[in-house]
């Protein structure tokens, strides 16, 4: 009794005395700016087709695609959450990483195996030396329990690694998210505006062939060439090749969405409707903010987090680990001896273990950590300079591309203008119709770039919500102790 006391206090001394070996992780700096090189929207909010944004804006909301104020867009993005099976892949690689939070977690409790043995023997009446017992039974029940002291804290640092992984790869799945809904806008918005160039094409086709007609009366009367007709013909026919032509993109852009809400093309369609400006005003905030906003940024740093453990796993390995081992049970020779007292039988041990050569191993291992760290610090502050890269590219595409729809409706009105007295001038008889085709051919352009740049500023207007995080902040990030306790939730299932 006096020998199992002292063994336990020599246990709990060992288990006090225990330490964590490596680096304790200190977030290394990232790159930072005060401001933004770009004026965010509000800046020219209020200009053109612009919403200014209201106190309440200050913030991306998690269903940032309503601030488009558009019911059918709201509808795909919900039918997104729901149904993209690239989503719920990303969902179940979350949880096969919270998974792994209880695999290492079961390094930190000790492992308890039994093998009972049940054997009756019947010795040869001719083996050497023979003795009067000829049939011995062997009845075995034990219990063995191995557990590894966590002298160096390796365990705890496995532990902590595999959880600060589950983050990151929440933050991944986050990722994922935010890039399937942008992607779904900037379908849809392309989608309509495929068809918003349809409808003017189609108006386009009844222009030219109203002008058609025209220069058929006046050949008819003499009063123009044939040629009048045959150019206006070539015009007609080719702007219908363009209004047949803009259906592919539409037919793809239809069939992208259908994929990415979870249904087959064949099952999916969207009634025409053309791109409607309605452009809100994107609140951009602080670039110290970006950090904190960014699902990427969060999940790198989590993996630079994870990185530092694995030094510490790693410079573990130097040092001697100590594996306790007691077993104990019942034997006896037959099943109404098994369980009697004097069948106990039970053993105290440990072992402690120490590797003297390794041919470099453990250094090599050490060396390689190290390595992997600076790798993740270096992916962490890149994954930063993107992000910046991103807003500042976005907030730039807005800036211009506000500005060059004022230019092209300018254009667009000129181009209506010189139509128009074109056609007076040809009815007239004091134009060829040749400038009349110069003239459509002017004026459809520009209202084919016109819509072309409101396509593209509601394209920017996704990208800079993405760029911005979608809403998304890192104290959305579940806390390592509340993935661990899912984990065990779900093992008592």
């Amino acid at each position: 009794m006096r020998r199992s006391r002292r063994l336990a206090a020599l246990v709990a001394l060992t288990l006090i005395a225990g330490c964590k070996v490596g680096p304790d992780y200190v977030k290394p700096d990232a790159p930072e700016t005060a401001a933004y090189k770009e004026p965010p929207p509000d800046a020219f909010a209020g200009a053109g087709n612009w919403k200014r944004a209201q106190p309440s804006d200050r913030s991306l909301r998690a269903k940032w695609w309503e601030v488009f104020g558009d019911p059918q867009l709201n509808d795909l993005e919900e039918q997104v959450t729901a149904a993209n099976q690239n989503l719920k892949a990303a969902e179940a690689v979350f949880e096969q990483a919270r998974a792994m939070i209880g695999y290492a977690r079961a390094a930190e409790f000790p492992t308890i195996s039994t093998a009972p043995e049940i054997q009756s023997l019947r010795w040869s009446n001719n083996q050497p030396y023979f003795s009067n017992t000829h049939t011995t039974g062997n009845f075995l029940l034990p219990l063995d329990l191995t557990y590894e002291v966590d002298l160096w804290g390796r365990i705890a640092r496995t532990v902590t690694a595999a959880g600060e992984e589950a983050q990151a790869t929440e933050a991944d799945l986050q990722t994922a998210r935010l890039s399937l809904h942008a992607e779904l806008a900037l379908d849809y918005f392309d989608l309509r505006s495929a068809d918003a160039q349809k409808q003017l094409l189609d108006d386009t086709v009844k222009a030219y062939t109203d002008a058609l007609e025209l220069t058929e009366h006046r050949a008819d009367g003499g009063a123009a060439p044939e040629s009048d007709v045959a150019q206006a013909q070539t015009q007609l026919d080719t702007t219908r090749v363009q209004a047949t032509d803009i259906a592919v993109q539409r037919a793809q852009d239809e069939h992208a969405i259908a994929v990415l809400t979870g249904k087959p093309p064949a099952a999916f369609s969207l009634p025409p409707a053309p791109l409607a400006p309605r452009q809100p005003a994107i609140p951009v905030g602080l670039p110290s903010e970006l950090l904190q906003r960014r699902p990427d940024i969060a999940a790198a740093e989590r993996r630079m987090a994870e990185a530092n453990e694995q030094i510490g796993i790693a410079q573990a390995a130097y040092y001697p680990s100590l594996i306790l081992s007691p077993t104990a049970g019942f034997q006896g020779s037959s099943i109404a001896t098994w369980f009697a007292w004097p069948s106990l039988l039970w053993a105290v041990g440990g072992t402690m273990t120490e590797t003297l050569f390794d041919g470099g191993l453990r250094h090599a291992a050490n060396a390689a950590a190290l390595a992997a760290y600076n790798e993740a610090v270096a992916n962490y502050r890149q994954t930063t300079l993107n992000a910046f890269q991103q807003v500042e590219d976005n907030l730039a595409a807005l800036r211009i591309l506000e500005q060059e729809a004022k230019q092209q409706e300018e254009a667009v009105a000129s181009a209506r203008n010189s139509l128009r007295l074109s056609t007076d001038r040809y009815v007239g008889g004091r134009d060829t119709y040749l400038l009349v085709i110069t003239a459509q051919t002017m004026a459809l352009t520009n209202e084919r770039n016109a819509t072309d740049i409101l396509r593209r500023r509601m394209e920017a207007s996704v990208l800079l919500v993405k760029a911005l995080g979608g809403g998304w902040n890192e104290s959305d990030l579940p806390p390592i102790d509340d993935l661990k306790k899912a984990d065990d939730r779900k093992s008592q299932l």
